[in-house]
């Protein structure tokens, strides 16, 4: 009786890592989309200057 307790104990403990594990993995994935974002954020800010030259020549 108290292996099998000491057995759920550990399931129990791996199922925690795992849940931070898929955690972690979700905080790298909105790491990178900000990232992208704040690209893309520049990019269309670069675009809008072309823009802008393109209407003052």
């Amino acid at each position: 009786e108290r292996e099998r307790e000491r057995e759920r104990e550990r399931e129990r403990e791996r199922e925690r890592e795992r849940e931070r594990e898929r955690e972690r993995e979700r905080e790298r994935e909105r790491e990178i989309n900000v990232l992208t974002n704040r690209e893309r954020e520049r990019e269309r800010e670069r675009e809008r200057e072309r823009e802008r030259e393109r209407e003052r020549e």
